[in-house]
């Protein structure tokens, strides 16, 4: 099942994120406690990694007649019922409040553009409450969209500085952090301390094709598909969990810069897919592998 409740009217619903060893019994206690509290489930995705003694995974969506005034009794029964019995972890959000999406860039522009395109018609349910870079050239078209502009150089063999002037910014005011290509590396340290989820977008040529003019490479090679990755980031680059990926096929007749742009292209539509899932909370990380509900494939 997958819901189909529109970004702009959440009123009075919330999501229930379940996870766990599985065992007998979980989803009629979810349902059971949702249906005694008086909330009307709307959607309910779940699934096992293994029936036996595998991990057990459910998303909920359901409405609930003032819904903000009740949710810490609504958690208190929840805590009870899941935690305490049956030793789940869970985590229970209002759908209506946005999660705010910070974005790192550097200067290659076409997946932030997309994004706050996205975001103002409304296709993206997130708040953007800034953009930051390494570089100033893309400030006047972020400005432009009245979303603060933060320019943060990384000097060579001080990107400590950078990443404490960041952290400054970002700390108690963000949800998730976006790197819409952005060409830096992030230390395992600013992960720790930043304490959000951060989504990185790539072409999915890795690991064949690495370093610089991966296209030109690809191109020398004949491939046959281009294709684009977003994943969430961990300490090791680029081999955090997967979270969408797509591929568009190409030809011998295109040049590089045919591939660039088709993947450029391919990297837009995966990026927002990703980001616009773990905003839904439709995203449940489990090791190094995702689960994602309520997408067709």
């Amino acid at each position: 099942m997958t819901d189909h409740i529109d970004h702009t009217d959440h009123t009075d619903h919330g999501r229930l994120i379940v996870r766990g060893e599985d065992r007998p019994g979980i989803v009629a206690s979810v349902s059971g406690a949702l249906t005694e509290y008086g909330a009307n489930i709307v959607s309910l995705d779940q699934t096992s990694s293994d029936p036996s003694g595998g991990r057990f995974f459910q998303r909920s969506v359901f409405h609930l007649p003032g819904l903000s005034a009740r949710l810490p009794e609504l958690h208190e029964v929840l805590e009870q019922r899941l935690g305490e019995e049956l030793g789940l972890e869970f985590r229970l959000v209002e759908a209506r409040k946005r999660k705010r999406a910070a974005i790192f860039v550097s200067k290659v522009d076409h997946c932030l553009l997309d994004l706050l395109w996205r975001q103002r018609r409304g296709e993206l349910p997130i708040t953007i409450p800034m953009v930051v870079s390494n570089h100033p050239d893309l400030g006047d078209e972020v400005r432009a969209f009245d979303i603060p502009f933060f320019h943060v150089p990384v000097e060579k063999g001080n990107k400590q500085a950078a990443e404490k002037e960041q952290l400054n910014l970002l700390k108690g005011n963000v949800d998730v952090l976006v790197l819409a290509r952005y060409m830096q590396v992030v230390s395992g340290e600013f992960l720790d301390e930043l304490g959000v989820p951060v989504i990185n977008i790539h072409h999915s040529f890795l690991p064949a094709f690495v370093g610089a003019g991966p296209y030109q490479k690809a191109k020398d090679r004949g491939v046959k598909l281009i294709g684009a990755t977003a994943h969430y980031v961990t300490e090791d680059l680029d081999e955090g969990p997967i979270i969408e990926q797509d591929v568009v096929r190409v030809s011998h007749r295109e040049s590089v810069r045919d591939l660039q742009r088709k993947g450029a292209d391919v990297e837009r539509l995966v990026l927002a897919r990703a980001l616009a899932w773990h905003a839904e909370d439709r995203v449940l990380r489990d090791g190094n592998t995702t689960v994602v509900f309520g997408v067709t494939p």
